[in-house]
């Protein structure tokens, strides 16, 4: 059968166009689409805080303190040592400054030390170092210098020639007060006193520094805290921590005591943990079969945390340890930190069974330093122009791990 094709007519085509019409208007509309705009990061202060560290600043805080020789105990540089310290801390606007003072006697008499300790007599049991370690590898015997002669630069041996004269003696400190419970704090603390006939550059102007330069980025106005830091720079180290264990003698028994009642103030917050700091510059690694040592920092240098395993607080003070540890982690810059628990002959030990307690150095106490890691403990040769760069930033990455901790754990805000 034939069939007449279908003849379009305008009623037919109108409804062919109004159909057309309808597909587009229910379609999907396709446009070009459009970014979301970013959502703005919130500002890390505690990142803010440790980029205001500077390696040329640590530098030169190391360098003028190397102008009052190595500030051995007892003497008129290190008097003259620590008014400089306060002056530059009042600068930084850490002005609330104050002074521990008590009497010291007569110096004890240094000798050369064993490079390792003994075996325990009658056993198989490895030799352990002070504080509990265990020494390895080669080591090189370690002392203090006491020969004026063996400093071969004369400006520094006139300088480091009068002896220490028992009598007075005076460390200085200054506190950041928390906004919101100022009746608690974190002390942040080093020995500004040295040995050896040297500049003290390492020992201990690494770590006087390191507690000035945290002292001058947390007094900043712009800084706010939860809790109070105080900056101490301890007197007396060298001759068996008696600055720190002064301090603990007279201000123990004063923690958290308001004082008048009511007033919000506190001469003594309460001690929420210590965090003592002292050579922070070599590590070169282990001494050669020959007693040699490598010339530059190694690469794998690192950042020692230690507390106490031994301390009535060890549970406490690890995790302060750790806190730190994971601060390094997120925050510093070139060199890693590594935990042990042998802390030892250092200034946070007086207070280790009070407070939670660790001590940040190049090397280990006892194993590493104790096994002449550093051939410039107290010897002449602890000078400013014996460090680098390399050294130098090792010091600065330690600054950055316990700003960022202590940053963190007394609550900084930046206003």
């Amino acid at each position: 059968m034939n069939h007449r094709p279908i003849q379009p007519t305008p009623q037919r085509v109108l409804r062919a166009l109004s159909a057309a019409m309808a597909l587009v208007l229910t379609a999907p509309v396709l446009t070009t689409p459009v970014l979301a705009q970013p959502t703005a990061q919130p500002v890390d202060p505690v990142r803010v805080l440790v980029k205001r560290l500077d390696l040329e600043r640590y530098k030169a805080t190391i360098k003028a303190l190397t102008r009052f020789g190595d500030r051995r105990q007892g003497t008129a540089r290190n008097r003259a040592a620590t008014d400089w310290i306060e002056a530059q801390l009042k600068s930084y606007g850490c002005t609330n400054t104050e002074r521990l003072k008590y009497t010291f006697g007569e110096e004890p008499v240094h000798t050369v030390a064993p490079a390792r300790a003994a075996v325990v007599a009658g056993s198989d049991e490895p030799g352990r170092s002070v504080g509990g370690g265990r020494s390895r590898g080669f080591t090189r015997k370690t002392g203090v210098n006491s020969d004026p002669g063996a400093q071969p630069d004369p400006r520094i041996r006139a300088l480091d020639t009068p002896p220490a004269v028992p009598g007075a003696r005076e460390e200085v400190y200054c506190t950041k007060i928390g906004s919101g419970h100022p009746g608690e704090m974190y002390i942040v603390s080093a020995h500004m006193d040295g040995i050896g006939f040297g500049e003290a550059a390492n020992d201990d102007g690494s770590g006087t520094a390191l507690v000035m330069e945290l002292a001058r980025v947390f007094s900043s106005p712009d800084v706010q805290t939860d809790r109070s830091i105080r900056f101490i720079l301890w007197n007396n180290e060298e001759t068996g921590l008696n600055g720190a264990k002064a301090y603990v003698e007279q201000r123990a028994a004063l923690q958290g005591k308001e004082s008048p009642a009511g007033s919000g103030r506190y001469s003594e917050p309460k001690w929420l943990g210590v965090m003592q700091h002292d050579m922070m510059l070599f590590d070169h690694g282990m001494p050669r079969a020959d007693g040699s040592m490598s010339p530059v920092q190694r690469p794998e240098a690192d950042v020692n945390i230690e507390f106490q395993s031994a301390s009535k607080l060890a549970g406490q003070s690890q995790e302060l340890a750790w806190a730190l540890q994971a601060a390094n982690e997120r925050y510093a810059t070139d060199y890693p930190a590594t935990v042990g628990r042998h802390m030892t002959n250092t200034d946070s030990s007086p207070f280790m069974d009070l407070a939670p307690a660790v001590s940040l150095r190049e090397n280990d106490r006892g194993a590493q330093v104790g096994s002449g890691w550093d051939p410039q403990w107290h010897q002449p040769s602890d000078l400013y122009s014996t460090y680098d760069d390399k050294d130098f930033r090792l010091g600065l990455n330690a600054a950055q791990t316990t700003l960022s901790a202590t940053a963190q754990l007394a609550g900084a805000t930046l206003r």
